[in-house]
């Protein structure tokens, strides 16, 4: 499966045991209960995918908006 905006957003749902459509793309997702042991399996994840990304890039801005921004010019 590609990764897109709607595809970050569905693993973060995942993780979070939260439906897609309650994560607004600028929400902060620290707020949601976003940990750094749930960032490192998104990072191992899309790794496994093809993307470059650091745990410490998604640490910084936790928002779809602002890593997909990340993402999709490194898959």
């Amino acid at each position: 499966m590609a990764l897109t905006r709607d595809r970050i957003r569905q693993d973060v749902a995942d993780v979070l045991g939260e439906e897609p459509e309650d994560i607004a793309d600028d929400e902060n997702l620290a707020d949601l209960g976003l940990d750094s042991v749930r960032i490192m399996t998104l990072v191992e994840r899309w790794r496994r995918e093809g993307a470059t990304i650091a745990f410490v890039e998604l640490a910084e801005e936790p928002s779809v908006e602002n890593w997909w921004a990340l993402l999709k010019e490194r898959v």
